[in-house]
């Protein structure tokens, strides 16, 4: 199994299943991201109803991303994922997480991403990098909680599907200080 493989593999733990997204998943992904979501205002763009479409085959065409469609006790309740792949440099961004907001606040996020962590150190990778909405403080004290080091913000460095100009956090993992933490 090639790097890549073993990186984007299903992953299975006790109540929670993680698959690469396809295409035959677009109406239950669609179904648990509903217009009224204050987080689309946040987001980088918005899965919802008549932007879902063109958003879900973008995200399939864009050969930078790689999201893991999420399931909890065989329900689909979220993505997350690797972006920006650089394998010979040695690092990944994660992120992409989206989470049905009935999933928010449950410790569910706090499960799976230590998961993708553990996945991509085990596949060699020896950074693991995390860009934030500056706006977005759920997120940020997330990847803070799990250890995750800040180390600036770029302003002004991504404008969102609303026109909004977002500043964007940077944090990162590095696979010496993951494994000092877990150990």
């Amino acid at each position: 199994m090639s790097r890549m493989e073993a990186l984007l593999a299903p992953i299975d733990v006790p109540g929670l299943h993680l698959e690469q997204l396809r295409a035959d998943h677009r109406e239950a992904l669609r179904a648990i991201c509903p217009m009224d979501d204050p987080v689309w205002e946040i987001f980088p763009a918005n899965w919802s109803g008549g932007h879902f479409d063109a958003i879900f085959e973008a995200t399939l065409a864009n050969p930078d991303r790689f999201p893991f469609l999420i399931m909890a006790d065989g329900v689909v309740v979220g993505m997350s994922g690797f972006l920006r792949v650089a394998a010979a440099d040695n690092w990944l961004e994660l992120g992409g997480t989206y989470m049905t907001p009935s999933a928010r606040g449950t410790g569910l996020n706090g499960r799976i991403k230590p998961m993708l962590i553990g996945r991509a150190l085990d596949c060699g990778f020896t950074r693991i990098e995390f860009c934030v909405d500056q706006r977005n403080i759920r997120s940020q004290k997330a990847v803070e909680k799990l250890g995750a080091v800040r180390e600036g913000v770029l302003r002004k460095q991504r404008i969102t599907w609303t026109g909004h100009v977002r500043d964007t956090v940077i944090y990162s993992i590095l696979a010496d200080e993951w494994r000092a933490r877990i150990s």
